[in-house]
C-alpha cells in the first residue's frame, strides 16, 4: 500500500468570514492510498481551533506505515483532520477493491437527497440582509453569529428571508448573559437551531439554564469521549468527520449519540466536494444536514456533489464511495 498526501487549494466564491476571522480560499489535503491497481481518495480540511495546520497534519499522515488497516488506524491517530482524510481513503479503497458502495460496505441505508443548511458569512447587518434575500429561496440558512452586536444582524436575515427556516452558529463567540438575552429572540425571529453559543471550556454555565431553542454541541463535541461531558448542556451534536477522524468514528457516533437521546446535525468545514461525500451517508435522517462546503466555492472537484431543490445528492463512484 502506498500513502500520498498533496495540499489543494479551492478559490471561494465570496469572502467567508466567522467570529474568528475571514477567509478568501479554502485550503485542503488530499490524501490518496494505493493499492493493488486500486486508489481510494479522502479529504481533510486542518483547523487552527484544534491546533492543526497543513505541516501538522501532513507530518501526521506521513508518520503512518504503509500496511495500514482502517481498524488499525483508529489507534495509531487521535480524532482529527489527519485520521478523517485517510479512513475515508480506506473506505474508498475497500469499495473499489469489492466492487460494493460504501454504504453498503458500513451496513448503512442506501442514501438519498437531504436538504442543507446554506451559510451566510458574517457582515454588516445591510449586507447579511441581502445575502438573505439572494438565497431567500433556500429552505434552510445558517447564519454566523458570535459578536456582541449580533440582534440587527438576525432581524435583518429575517427580513431578507422571511419564508426560510433559521439556524445560528456563534462559533462560541457569545457569553452565558449574551445568550440569555438574545433567547427570547431567537424563539421570536423562529430560530430553530443555536449551534455552540458558548466557549467549550465554558459550557458548564448551560446547565439548567432554559434553552427555548435546542442547542447543538459543535466544538463541544469531537467523538464518543465527548458524550459525558454534553449532559445536561446540549440537545443535538453536531458530527463533522474533521472531528471526529472519519467516517468509522462519525458512524458510532451517530449511533451512540442518538442511544443516549441527543438528536444529530452533521456539519463540515469549508472544503470540496470529495470531503462532504462521506458525510452524506451520516446525515441520512439527521435533524439538520449542514454539508453545504461546496457552495461556498468558485471552483470544486471534478464529479462534484450534485445540489439541487432536492438538497445534496450522496457522490457518485467516480468521486469517492
Amino acid at each position: 500500500m502506498k500513502i500520498t498526501v498533496t495540499q489543494d487549494v479551492f478559490r471561494l466564491a465570496q469572502v467567508f468570514t466567522i467570529s474568528r476571522g475571514s477567509r478568501t480560499e479554502a485550503k485542503v489535503l488530499t490524501v490518496k492510498v494505493e493499492k493493488d491497481g486500486f486508489v481510494g481518495y479522502g479529504e481533510c480540511v486542518p483547523y487552527a481551533r484544534y491546533d492543526e495546520t497543513l505541516e501538522s497534519v501532513t507530518a501526521e499522515i506521513e508518520s503512518l506505515p504503509n500496511d495500514l488497516t482502517r481498524e488499525a488506524l483508529q489507534s495509531l491517530l487521535p480524532a482529527g483532520a489527519a485520521r478523517n482524510a485517510v479512513d475515508c481513503a480506506l473506505w474508498d479503497l475497500e469499495a473499489k477493491t469489492q466492487g460494493k458502495p460504501v454504504w453498503e460496505l458500513a451496513g448503512l441505508p442506501k442514501p438519498l437527497p437531504e436538504i442543507t443548511a446554506y451559510t451566510l458569512s458574517l457582515d454588516t447587518p445591510e449586507a447579511m440582509e441581502a445575502q438573505a434575500a439572494e438565497n431567500a429561496h433556500r429552505p434552510l440558512l445558517k447564519i454566523k453569529l458570535g459578536t456582541p452586536n449580533d440582534m440587527p444582524r438576525l432581524e435583518a436575515v429575517r427580513r431578507g428571508a422571511p419564508q426560510s427556516d433559521i439556524i445560528v452558529d456563534a462559533n462560541e463567540g457569545w457569553s452565558a448573559e449574551v445568550y440569555a438575552d438574545l433567547a427570547p429572540h431567537l424563539v421570536r425571529l423562529g430560530v430553530k437551531l443555536v449551534e455552540q453559543p458558548l466557549p467549550a471550556g465554558d459550557d458548564e454555565a448551560l446547565i439548567g439554564m432554559d434553552r427555548p431553542v435546542p442547542v447543538c454541541a459543535d466544538e463541544s463535541c469531537h467523538d464518543r469521549t465527548s458524550l459525558p461531558k454534553l449532559v445536561g448542556k446540549y440537545d443535538v451534536v453536531n458530527i463533522k468527520l474533521d472531528k471526529t477522524g472519519g467516517l468509522t468514528e462519525a458512524i458510532k457516533l451517530r449511533q451512540e449519540a442518538l442511544a443516549l437521546g441527543y438528536e444529530v446535525m452533521v456539519g463540515c468545514m469549508v472544503g470540496s466536494s470529495l470531503a462532504m461525500a462521506p458525510a452524506t451517508l451520516i446525515a441520512q435522517g439527521a435533524r439538520v444536514t449542514d454539508l453545504d462546503g461546496p457552495l461556498l466555492l468558485a471552483e470544486d472537484r471534478n464529479n462534484a456533489l450534485i445540489f439541487d431543490d432536492s438538497g445534496v445528492h450522496p457522490p457518485i463512484a467516480a468521486l469517492w464511495g
